[in-house]
This record gives C-alpha cells, structure tokens and sequence, in this order.
C-alpha cells in the first residue's frame, strides 16, 4: 500500500455511497474549495453543493455531493451528505427541467417566491448537469 494513500467514505440518509481509497480529494466547502492529501489537519467543515473528486493515482471518479458536513482526520476523510449522486445516476432531462425552472422562478420573481430556495436548485441542477456530463 502507497504512503500516501488514506480512507473516504461517503454516507448519506439511505446508504454508504461511498468507500475506499484515496490519494487526494477535492471538494466544496461552505468557505470555499479543498484539497485534502493524507495527514490533513484535522477539520471538521460544512460541505457546500458542489463536485467532489476522488484522485487515486490516474484514476479519478466524481460524484455531486448536495450539503452536509465533512470530517478530516490525518488518515480518513468522511461525509456525512444530504445527496450524494454519480454521473450515471443523475437523469439530466430533468435536471435541466429543474435549472429551467429555477432560472425562470429567479427571474419573475414576486414577493411569494423564496429566492434562497429558487437559488440553491438551480445550483443544484447545475452540478447535476455538470457531473451527469463527465460519464
């Protein structure tokens, strides 16, 4: 086993979605993007909607991971994640139906529509749309 190899594992509500090895992992925190390698300072952060990328060696798997919270260790990284999902679960007719309409909510807008809401699912089916675009 590599040196710098260290543990993810990726659990959501229904299922551990997740678990292996790793050698650098990308992901989106509320305070911006990360990269974690082994031996990381312990941290623990909130996880923003976003790609999370998991590198081992040349090889590379991305899945779209949709709030939560992460716990890095020096040999293990988890989240605990509202959704996780891979490109070849994401059904991208309607994630582009749900950017569509998140994008027409946020533009005729009127005091009944929660924008925060309106906001958070178009970004939600915009990561949709880019993880369902890297199968």
């Amino acid at each position: 086993m590599a040196d710098n190899i260290f543990d993810i594992e990726i659990i959501t509500p229904d299922r551990v979605f997740y678990k292996g090895e790793t050698d650098f992992l990308e992901f989106n925190t509320q305070n911006g993007e990360i990269g974690v390698y082994k031996n990381h300072i312990p941290l623990t952060t909130v996880l923003a909607p976003g790609i999370v990328t998991i590198h081992n060696g040349d090889e590379e798997k991305i899945a779209a991971i949709h709030s939560g919270f992460a716990e890095i260790l020096g040999d293990k990284v988890t989240f605990l994640a509202e959704l996780a999902e891979w490109p070849d679960e994401i059904d991208i007719d309607r994630a582009q139906a749900a950017k569509e309409r998140a994008e027409q909510r946020l533009s005729n807008h009127t005091a009944e529509i929660d924008v925060k809401r309106a906001e958070f699912a178009l970004r939600k089916a915009l990561i949709r749309i880019d993880v369902a675009h890297h199968m």
